[in-house]
């Protein structure tokens, strides 16, 4: 008779895993605020995982130069919501996992009613008002905060809020600084740049919801694919 691997096998024979582990990954509720570069491997790892429920938030639609770094989308979905896009996609991948899109932009009205409703929310955004608002409800409802970040050929990680007294995003980069740095970045990035950072940022997820590892708490990964230099420092 044949045999036929189930979905899972080849990470549930992994004792960081197991079969506790995947059903805390059943059972867990992942918020990810962002559906472009960052949010298509965050996402599409994490429905592959078996992560039982997904949030996406994005009020963008598919562009053309999106395609060459935002992984969930085909061309023919070129001007439609990303959200429903993303959730149609995740959707195919795995029918196990529910996937809820919310097609709008976080705001200071609907950032903690969001947030409520997940166990971990997964920074996938491109700018810094967002992070902030992520970053504060985070601390509010106690929720852990996995933040991701690329440039060009860089890219960098960390773990926000995670206990009460953990580092926040506003520990990263104080308000001031954070618009400076806004103003000065480029725009400019490789597809594998988000492929890496967000699968890091998938893992971190991974690694909260089982209990293994070292998880990046207060800690902030960085790497340059040019050198492949990668580096953790204390926050």
């Amino acid at each position: 008779m044949e045999h036929r691997e189930g979905r899972y096998d080849r990470q549930t024979m992994l004792p960081e895993i197991g079969a506790e582990g995947q059903e805390r990954l059943r059972c867990a509720r992942v918020l990810i605020v962002g559906a472009g570069g960052l949010g298509s491997p965050v996402s599409l790892y994490l429905a592959g995982a078996g992560v039982g429920h997904i949030g996406l938030v994005d009020d963008d639609c598919v562009g053309r130069s999106n395609l060459h770094r935002q992984v969930l989308y085909a061309e023919d979905e070129v001007g439609r919501p990303k959200a429903l896009m993303a959730a149609r996609r995740l959707r195919a991948l795995n029918h196990e996992v529910e996937v809820e899109p919310y097609v709008c932009r976080l705001s200071a009205d609907n950032v903690r009613g969001l947030v409520e409703r997940y166990d971990i929310v997964v920074d996938a955004c491109d700018n810094y008002a967002t992070r902030y608002l992520l970053s504060d409800a985070c601390v509010a409802l106690g929720r852990p905060y996995v933040y991701g970040a690329i440039e060009g050929f860089c890219g960098q990680v960390a773990v926000f809020c995670r206990t009460a007294g953990s580092r926040t995003y506003r520990d990263l980069y104080p308000e001031e600084e954070a618009a400076a740095r806004q103003a000065l970045a480029s725009k400019g990035v490789v597809g594998m740049t988000p492929a890496v950072v967000g699968g890091v940022q998938a893992h971190e997820v991974l690694k909260l919801v089982c209990g293994y590892g070292d998880v990046l708490d207060g800690r902030l990964w960085t790497i340059d694919l040019r050198t492949m230099q990668s580096y953790v420092v204390e926050i």
